[in-house]
C-alpha cells in the first residue's frame, strides 16, 4: 500500500494547476497518505528539492493563477540518465508514488518514471487543450475567457477608430483557444493552423461584407501555431510563400487588401495569469482526487481524463497515441454565424 507521494506541475503553467495540487494534497492526507510538494517539476524531483506538506500548506490557493509548486522545463528528465537519477531520488526519499499535472510531454515523463519501477499517474494542465487523449485540459477554460475580455477591451478602440485588430492568440501548435475565443467574442475571422485558409475569402470577402452590413471596425484572430513549422500546421506554405513571417506581417497584408486600417496585438503569457474559473477549479479538484485513488489502489501507469463530462483514466501508453481531431463543425458554424 502506497503511503507516500509527491506532487510536481510540468511543462506551462496553467491556472488551475493549484487547484489540482491543493486537491491530490488533501485528498491523499484524507486517505492516510504523506505528500511531499516537488518544485520545478521533473527538474526538482532529480535534485531532491521536496517538501512535506499538510492539510495548511494548501490553503488558499484554489484562487491563484500559476503553480505554487513552480515549473520548468528538463531537458536532462528526456535521457535514460536522467530517468534513472529520478528513479533514485525517489528512492532515497521514499516516495512510493507521483502525480504528474502537465502536458504531453509530462505525460510522457510518468510513463518513463513508472517503466522504471516508480508509480506514476497524470493529468492533463495546459491552456493550450492540445492533449490528444482528453476532451478538456485544465487552464482552457480560463485562458479563453482572458482573451475574451481583452478582446472585448480591443474592440472598444477599434470602433473609435474604424479600425481591425489582428490578434495573436497562445495555443502552441493547436487552434483550440483560437476558436473559442473567436466564436464568444464574434470575430470576424479565425484562422487556426489546423485548417486551410484562403485570404481572399476568409479575410478579404468577409470584411467587405462586414462593410456591406454597416460594420466598421473588425476583429482578426489568428492562432500562434499558424507561423510554428510544424505537421498539424496547414497555413505554413502559404505564410512562407507571401512573406508573412509574423503577425505584424500578416496585419500589413490585411490592410493592403482590404483598405481597412489594421494594428497587430499578441496577447502573450497573459493568458495564462490570473485566478482560474470555476470551470477550472472543479474540474482540477476532480481529477486530482481521482489521481490520488488510482494510488492508493495500487494503480499506476495512467492517465487522467475528461471524456465528455466524465472523469476517467486511461493506460499512458494508449493515451499518448490518441489522435484529436480539430472540431470542424464549431469552425463553420462561427464562420456562418459571425461577420
Amino acid at each position: 500500500m502506497i503511503k507516500k507521494i509527491g506532487v510536481l506541475t510540468s511543462g506551462g503553467d496553467a491556472p488551475g494547476m493549484n487547484a489540482a495540487v491543493r486537491a491530490v494534497t488533501r485528498a491523499a492526507i484524507r486517505k492516510g497518505m504523506q505528500v511531499y510538494g516537488i518544485r520545478r517539476g521533473y527538474n526538482g524531483l532529480i535534485n531532491g528539492d521536496v517538501f512535506e506538506m499538510n492539510e495548511r500548506s494548501v490553503s488558499d490557493i484554489i484562487q491563484r493563477g500559476g503553480t505554487m509548486l513552480y515549473t520548468a522545463r528538463c531537458p536532462e528528465f528526456r535521457t535514460e540518465e536522467g530517468v534513472e537519477k529520478a528513479r533514485a531520488k525517489c528512492e532515497e526519499l521514499g516516495l512510493e508514488g507521483i502525480v504528474v499535472i502537465g502536458g504531453d510531454g509530462s505525460f510522457r515523463g510518468a510513463r518513463d518514471l513508472t517503466l522504471h519501477g516508480i508509480p506514476c499517474v497524470a493529468m492533463p494542465g495546459t491552456i493550450d487543450n492540445d492533449i490528444v487523449c482528453s476532451d478538456y485540459t485544465i487552464g482552457f477554460d480560463t485562458a479563453v475567457n482572458i482573451c475574451i475580455d481583452l478582446i472585448d477591451k480591443l474592440r472598444d478602440t477599434c470602433n473609435s477608430h474604424n479600425r481591425c485588430s489582428v490578434v495573436q492568440i497562445m495555443g502552441k501548435n493547436a487552434g483550440w483557444v483560437t476558436l473559442e475565443a473567436g466564436i464568444a467574442a464574434g470575430a470576424t475571422s479565425i484562422i487556426v493552423p489546423e485548417v486551410e485558409f484562403d485570404f481572399q475569402r476568409d479575410i478579404v470577402d468577409r470584411i467587405a461584407r462586414g462593410k456591406r452590413y454597416g460594420k466598421n471596425h473588425f476583429i482578426v484572430l489568428v492562432s500562434e501555431g499558424l507561423f510554428f513549422d510544424v505537421p498539424s500546421n496547414k497555413n505554413y506554405k502559404y505564410c512562407v510563400d507571401n512573406g508573412i513571417a509574423n503577425i505584424a506581417d500578416f496585419a500589413k497584408r490585411v490592410e493592403k487588401e482590404t483598405g481597412v486600417e489594421s494594428r497587430e496585438a499578441i496577447l502573450g503569457h497573459v493568458q495564462r495569469g490570473g485566478a482560474p474559473s470555476a470551470k477550472d477549479r472543479v474540474i482540477a479538484t476532480e481529477m486530482g482526487n481521482y489521481c490520488v485513488n488510482l494510488l492508493k489502489n495500487g494503480i499506476s501507469n495512467r492517465v487522467v481524463v475528461m471524456k465528455e463530462t466524465d472523469i476517467i483514466d486511461l493506460d499512458i501508453l494508449e493515451a499518448l497515441k490518441m489522435e484529436k481531431p480539430f472540431d470542424f463543425k464549431k469552425y463553420e458554424m462561427a464562420n456562418m454565424i459571425n461577420i
